[in-house]
């Protein structure tokens, strides 16, 4: 009986055993299941291709949702109203958009599309003609605004001056730093660009001067191909050459440089006289925008020399060459009435033609915001008052005062520049008698329009004296008593 006890006791232990072997043989299998699982999740995720493939389009969407998030919506919006509030960035925007329809239009006539519209012959040559001359005239006008400033670049590169070599780098130039061999690539760049305004021109030619039947096909195709390949070249070719690079500078060039610039400090000081040791913090417009009762012969000049007055105080007040803003500033007025009236030569549609004489005598009128451009650009750098009587936009006002009144604001920004000294892009106040009166009057410097005798002509002699006691941190002595007299005087 005990052994028979003895015996089952055994035999359930060796049940419970197995039992047990059972269950840890099966825990292990899924383990390792779970764990090659994991694996084949771990590998599927390091493919991208698997990854894809198993991506929702929820989560695609996601993504795209999460990418116009870190997008900064606000300082976009804030740098298009700030493109858009540049008055030459609205023109260049209309131009953009007439080029556009024009080249549309003229696209679909070419290609067919509008046979169902227009089923006549003689229709869809009319508005092949129309369309085609527009596209002319935009073109054309475009090139003549631009070639002033080229044609002074070319002056600038075949006389080469420091002062020019420094012009020339801002404008074509990687950061407007020296480059290896730069006068030969930027004439070349230059030379390019000449080339495509003189294309445009033979371009326009063969449009007014013949009509469509008698227009030869050769050089229509060989004055596009030209302007359009001249001014891409020139672009291509100033971002791949060495002008579009940057480079360390030498020695050499760091001592012309640093040498330029002690140049232009002494410069400075020979024409900054004693009185001048800071500069205007709150200048003034000098009166009002009526007030050309204040210096009747500067209201003359305007009046009947407009563009040439115009160009002389923009280079007086440092924003460029005059001849460059006499020139843009006349075609501007000018060549918009000339260049469609051309175009609208070889039209036989009388009302097109009486259409196209309008537009040109339209944007002529709408030339004069140049000038509202550059009176902006005077008032921030110099840091006059603005005004806000035109929507409540001190560049609108700026604007609407050119034009509805340019004669007027021109005096007024020829009488304000009269009223300061200019140096280095800064108003500083008149010393002596007849401070602010305008043209004519004492302490006149060589900036102003009629240069007369007295005040800072005299301080401008006395610096130059002294120059060298300047250079060499010598004590300033006061004027001798001559010079006190005269000033009295």
């Amino acid at each position: 009986m005990q052994s028979l006890l003895e015996s089952r006791g055994t035999y359930r232990l060796l049940v419970k055993n197995s039992y047990n072997i059972m269950l840890s043989d099966e825990n292990d299998g899924i383990e390792d299941q779970k764990s090659n699982e994991c694996k084949v999740k771990t590998s599927n995720n390091d493919d991208p291709q698997v990854h894809d493939s198993h991506i929702s389009p929820n989560n695609k969407t996601s993504k795209f949702l999460q990418f116009r998030r870190k997008l900064d919506w606000a300082s976009l919006k804030k740098t298009g109203k700030e493109w858009i509030k540049n008055p030459m960035n609205m023109v260049l925007l209309i131009w953009i958009l007439c080029v556009t329809i024009s080249g549309a239009i003229l696209f679909l006539v070419m290609t067919g599309m509008l046979n169902k519209a227009l089923p006549k012959k003689y229709q869809r040559e009319a508005w092949f003609e129309v369309n085609n001359q527009i596209l002319n005239a935009l073109f054309t006008l475009i090139c003549l605004y631009h070639h002033p400033r080229r044609i002074h670049h070319l002056v600038l590169l075949i006389r080469w001056r420091s002062e020019d070599v420094q012009k020339l780098r801002k404008v074509y130039c990687k950061n407007g730093t020296y480059k290896p061999n730069e006068w030969t690539l930027m004439i070349i760049v230059v030379l390019l660009l000449n080339l495509n305004c003189f294309a445009q021109y033979a371009l326009c030619g063969l449009n007014v001067g013949y009509t469509r039947p008698k227009r030869p096909a050769i050089g229509v195709a060989i004055t596009i191909s030209v302007a359009i390949a001249a001014p891409a070249i020139a672009g291509v070719y100033t971002i791949v050459s060495p002008l579009g690079k940057d480079y360390d500078l030498g020695s050499d060039e760091e001592s012309q440089i640093h040498n330029h610039d002690v140049k232009r400090v002494k410069s400075l000081e020979k024409r900054l006289p004693f009185s001048l040791s800071t500069s205007e913090t709150s200048p003034t417009w000098s009166g009002g925008v009526l007030d050309f009762w204040d210096d009747i012969s500067i209201a003359y000049l305007a009046l009947f020399f407009s563009c040439c007055v115009f160009g002389w105080n923009m280079e007086r007040l440092g924003f460029g060459n005059m001849y460059v803003h006499t020139a843009t500033f006349l075609l501007l007025c000018l060549a918009p009435f000339w260049i469609f009236t051309m175009a609208a030569i070889n039209i036989s549609n009388e009302t097109i033609r009486e259409a196209l004489g309008a537009t040109g005598l339209f944007l002529c009128v709408f030339g004069l915001l140049y000038g509202g451009f550059w009176r902006i650009q005077m008032r921030k750098r110099y840091n006059l008052p603005p005004s806000n009587t035109s929507c409540g936009n001190p560049a609108v006002t700026d604007c609407a005062l050119w034009l509805f009144c340019c004669w007027c604001s021109l005096a007024q920004e020829v009488r304000t520049g009269n009223y300061y000294d200019i140096v280095e892009d800064k108003f500083y106040k008149k010393p002596g008698p007849g401070f602010g009166s305008g043209l004519g009057s004492a302490g006149q410097d060589s900036s102003s329009l009629t240069p007369s005798g007295g005040g800072l002509l005299e301080d401008n002699r006395m610096v130059e004296e002294g120059s060298s006691s300047r250079v060499e941190y010598a004590t300033l002595q006061p004027p001798v008593q001559y010079f006190i007299n005269r000033e009295g005087n």
